[in-house]
C-alpha cells in the first residue's frame, strides 16, 4: 500500500458522512476499534476523558465501532451513537461501523496495521479497544493494546501534542 500519511484517507462518520482525514494536518489522532458490549468497554469513559482534557489543544478521539470480536457489537449505528452517549457522556467522534481484520477490513485500518504491527510484528488486531496514536505529521506513533487503559496513554499524547508538525 503506498499511502504515506494517514491525511490520504477518509471514512465515514457514524452518520454516513464521508470524512477526509486531510481535515487533520497538525492534529494529533487517536483512532480506536470500539465495541458496545465488552469488557473493555467502560474505556469509552476514559477515552472521553482523553477528548476532554486534550481536544482543545489538537488531539482528536475516533472511535470505529466493530463487531468482529465476539459479535460485542450488534447494534445499527444509531443504537451504538446512543449507547456511547447516554452511558459513558461520548462527545468523541464517533465513526460507521467497520471491520478491522480480514478481506473487508476499512483500507484505513489496513494501513494502520502495517504502519504499526502488535506483539510479534503481528498485524492482525487481536480484539476490541486497540489504539493508534498518529502524530501531526500523519504518521502513526505507537500502538497500545486493548489492556492499556485510556489514562495510561497521556504521557504519549503530551508528546506528540508538544511535537513540530
Amino acid at each position: 500500500m503506498g499511502m504515506q500519511s494517514i491525511f490520504e484517507f477518509s471514512a465515514k462518520d457514524i452518520k454516513g458522512d464521508e470524512l477526509d482525514f486531510s481535515r487533520f494536518k497538525d492534529q494529533v489522532l487517536l483512532l480506536v476499534n470500539t465495541a458496545s458490549a465488552c469488557g473493555f468497554t467502560p474505556q469509552l469513559k476514559g477515552l472521553q476523558e482523553l477528548h476532554t482534557s486534550y481536544s482543545p489543544r489538537g488531539l482528536v478521539v475516533m472511535g470505529f465501532p466493530c463487531n468482529q470480536f465476539g459479535g460485542q457489537d450488534p447494534k445499527s449505528e444509531e443504537e451504538i451513537a446512543q449507547f456511547c452517549a447516554t452511558q459513558y457522556g461520548v462527545e468523541f467522534l464517533l465513526m460507521q461501523k467497520i471491520e478491522v481484520n480480514g478481506e473487508e477490513a476499512h483500507p484505513l485500518f489496513k494501513w494502520l496495521k502495517v504502519q504499526a504491527p502488535g506483539l510479534l510484528n503481528t498485524q492482525a488486531i487481536k480484539w476490541n479497544f486497540t489504539k493508534f496514536l498518529v502524530g501531526k505529521n500523519g504518521r502513526v506513533l505507537k500502538r497500545f493494546a486493548p489492556q492499556d487503559a485510556p489514562s495510561s496513554l497521556s504521557s504519549e499524547i503530551e508528546l506528540a501534542l508538544q511535537a513540530q508538525p
